[in-house]
């Protein structure tokens, strides 16, 4: 038998490195909103670390600034837009 050929290898795809979504001179900071709202959903929540493709150092600051912007009315705790709309 011939072992040479391999009937069950797994192709190599390539695939473009995601870039990250803080750059090493953003600081990560309750009064900086540009940064801060990429990192809550349509709901006013706070996206997971997976979703937002971050570290757990810059997860748990960008929570602090998140809490820290809502409780100085800079951020809504919610975004109840639909009850609204009626």
């Amino acid at each position: 038998m011939n072992k040479s050929k391999r009937p069950f290898t797994k192709s190599k795809r390539s695939f473009r490195r995601r870039l990250p979504p803080i750059q090493s001179g953003d600081r990560i900071y309750y009064r900086n909103m540009s940064l801060i709202s990429r990192f809550i959903s349509e709901q006013g929540k706070i996206l997971s670390r997976r979703v937002n493709r971050v570290t757990l150092k810059q997860q748990r600051l960008i929570t602090i600034a998140i809490k820290q912007a809502r409780i100085l009315s800079l951020l809504p705790f919610l975004n109840n837009q639909k009850q609204f709309e009626r």
